[in-house]
Formats: C-alpha cells, structure tokens, sequence
C-alpha cells in the first residue's frame, strides 16, 4: 500500500469516525486536537486502524504519534514487508 493510499484511507475513516473535514486532516496538523481525542477515542482508533489496515496498534505506539504524517508513517512502517536474511 504506498503512502498516498494510507492517506486517502485514513481520510475516509476518520472524517467518518470522528466527524472531523477531510480537509481538516493535513500532515502537520495535531492529531489529538484535530480529532478532539479524548482517551476513550483512542481505543476507538486502535480498532479502525486494525480493521483498515491490518496491524496490531497498542497505546504505548501513540505515544511518538502527534501528527497526520507521524500517523502515516508509522502505518507504512507496519505495512512494509519484513527484511529477510538472505543467509539463513
């Protein structure tokens, strides 16, 4: 999945979700107070992104997420596929 269909996404389900303009959610803008986050909203979160995109999420991973792109780079980081050692 490349980072412009992680965006688009994202977009869909959140706008959704939290009833926030897609507009609203630009890469540098906060997602805590885009979304008007409390800490129940969060538990919300980690199962749309779970059920979007297939990745287990815990609380501690929001803790280095404070933007849209921090957002999205980390679930490009979850998408991307394993390294493997070519020598085992």
């Amino acid at each position: 999945m490349s980072i412009e269909e992680i965006i688009a996404t994202t977009k869909d389900f959140l706008s959704e979700e939290f009833e926030v303009d897609k507009e609203l959610i630009q890469p540098g803008s906060d997602l805590k107070a885009t979304l008007d986050l409390d800490s129940l909203d969060y538990v919300d979160l980690v199962v749309l992104i779970e059920e979007n995109f297939n990745v287990k999420v815990t609380g501690e991973d929001f803790k280095s997420i404070v933007t849209f792109n921090d957002f999205y780079q980390f679930v490009a980081s979850r998408l991307a596929p394993l390294a493997v050692d070519p020598t085992l």
